[in-house]
């Protein structure tokens, strides 16, 4: 993935599922503070710095932190139980970031990331302190909680395998991702506290739709049949009628393969042949197509058999392994658990 791709992809994919957890976190910080202006317990500086120094830091975090990964990517990567951890605890973490923007309760304000106090007394200017070193202190902990495409070039990043292979991915990712993040912080700063109340509580929705997308996805990955697009499915079917396939899965009317082909689009997988049954205990190949698509969809994941292979775009591969002794489907998804598939074991 050249670098023009990977800013494009921060431009349009990681600005928006990016802006829901960090950019609401950027507004809160920024709605407090003119809180505190209007109070008159903090002076009025121009309010683009603080905005700038919130972004020049969550870009310098990240440029160290694709360092990182791309020295470890060599050397080792995080297990599924790991990832699996990590997804279900930042799906937790912003559930309480979306309630307290809506302010249900004073303890979610605990999900809100603050300067500590020793940190702040640094800096001579108390007031102005507020205004420009939170936000970049806040900036740099945003790595702390990455959302859904800053995770899959994150990965990306890790198969590098080389320092600056990371840090030139995650810089141009993240350069990519600052235009709306400008805008938005910048908005929220004019239209003032009354409008940005109303902001934070779109902001808040959105928020908790991803969280359960993650968590949904962090359920799927750690093989637990209890996710969202089950949910849905079976609301959608008390509601209408549905083929008894679409919850089950047919494996009658395919004959048993050895071998199939699953192709990476920009929408998931798709298999050839469309329904793909394999003998249970038998050897299976898959050839790995991708065509496509980009993000969190390149790294097939086979939970179950902790299998992953990372396919880029326009390039493919072939993975071998023993199809499980025990009847039923086997399920093969993204590295979130967000896109998805299965073969019938039988």
């Amino acid at each position: 993935m050249d670098v023009t791709t990977i800013f494009v992809t921060g431009l349009f994919a990681g600005g928006l599922t990016c802006l829901a957890v960090q950019g609401g976190l950027l507004i809160s910080s920024i709605t407090q503070q003119e809180e505190e202006r209007l109070a008159g317990e903090a002076k009025q500086t121009n309010h683009i710095i603080p905005l700038i120094s919130f972004l020049v830091t969550r870009l310098i975090a990240y440029t160290i932190l694709g360092i990182i990964l791309g020295l470890l990517g060599s050397v080792a990567q995080l297990s599924l139980s790991m990832r699996i951890f990590l997804q279900f605890a930042v799906g937790v973490f912003m559930v309480g970031t979306a309630l307290n923007l809506l302010q249900v309760h004073p303890i979610f304000r605990y999900f809100v990331i603050q300067p500590p106090k020793f940190l702040t007394r640094i800096v001579r200017d108390q007031s102005k302190s507020k205004t420009v070193f939170g936000p970049a202190l806040l900036g740099a902990t945003t790595v702390l909680i990455p959302c859904g495409a800053t995770q899959a070039m994150m990965a990306y990043a890790v198969v590098t395998g080389s320092p600056l292979g990371g840090a030139i991915t995650m810089f141009a990712f993240i350069l990519g991702t600052s235009p709306l993040f400008f805008l938005m912080g910048y908005l929220a700063k004019k239209l003032g506290y009354s409008l940005s109340l109303g902001f934070n509580k779109l902001a808040a929705g959105a928020i908790i739709l991803v969280a359960f997308y993650n968590i949904s996805g962090a359920l799927a990955l750690g093989g637990n049949g209890f996710t969202l697009g089950k949910v849905l499915t079976n609301i959608t079917c008390l509601i209408s009628f549905c083929d008894s396939n679409q919850v089950a899965g047919a494996t009658t009317g395919s004959s048993i393969v050895k071998e199939a082909t699953i192709f990476i689009t920009q929408n998931g997988y798709r298999t050839q042949p469309e329904t793909v049954n394999v003998k249970a205990g038998s050897k299976v190949k898959f050839n790995i197509i991708n065509q496509g698509g980009g993000g969190c969809i390149q790294a097939f994941t086979i939970p179950k058999l902790n299998l992953q292979s990372i396919i880029t775009i326009g390039n493919s591969d072939s993975i071998e392994f023993t199809a499980p002794s025990t009847p039923g489907p086997l399920a093969f998804m993204c590295s979130m658990g967000m896109f998805r598939g299965s073969i019938n074991v039988i």
